[in-house]
């Protein structure tokens, strides 16, 4: 029953994570941070088996922060090359013994040309730039109403009022209580938690 949703605007993506940990139909924990800050602008979220997606956010955290440590600590990678980062992980990840069961979108704000990017990864090494993404039950529910509602220009207030009427959806429709969202955005500040 996880829940993960990325919105993309004018100049900020908005990633959101269901707080509870689950396995099955049992809820491990309220309060789970399903989220790791790879570079001051950069955001992964993560679902799938518990195992598999701590350990692999915690490589591709470590493995980003070691690159910016060794070239220059002022320089960061830009969003988009930490996705074909962790894309490449991904894959060859699904050729060995023990494959990641992990689904990932990455968000990120890009300094340097001033726009913002969402990524969405799956288990298998798939990667697509997207303007809004979903994975786990959002999917089912919630893309249709960005389907509907999403413009490429808009602001960070409609971003969170969208962002509402999924968790509404997901609220409603939903069987389990998947305890509600974290969000985070990431804009040229940097990252940071807003509520809903």
């Amino acid at each position: 029953m996880e829940v993960l949703l990325g919105i993309t605007g004018k100049d900020f993506t908005l990633l959101a994570a269901s707080k509870a940990a689950m396995r099955g139909v049992t809820i491990l924990k309220a309060e789970d941070d399903k989220t790791k800050l790879l570079n001051p602008h950069t955001l992964m979220a993560y679902a799938g088996e518990a195992g598999d997606t701590v350990q692999f956010a915690e490589y591709i955290q470590a493995n980003v922060q070691l690159y910016g440590m060794r070239n220059n600590s002022s320089w960061q990678l830009s969003p988009s090359a930490v996705a074909s980062f962790i894309r490449r992980e991904l894959a060859r990840s699904i050729r060995s013994r023990n494959p990641y069961n992990v689904s990932l979108l990455v968000g990120g704000y890009d300094t340097n040309t001033a726009r913002p990017h969402l990524y969405w990864l799956d288990y298998l090494g798939s990667q697509a730039t997207v303007p809004y993404a979903a994975h786990g039950y959002a999917q089912y529910y919630c893309l249709s109403i960005l389907d509907k509602h999403h413009q490429p220009d808009i602001d960070l207030e409609t971003g969170l009022k969208l962002m509402r009427m999924c968790r509404d959806e997901l609220t409603k429709r939903l069987p389990i209580d998947f305890k509600g969202l974290l969000v985070k955005v990431v804009d040229k500040d940097g990252v940071r938690i807003v509520e809903l």
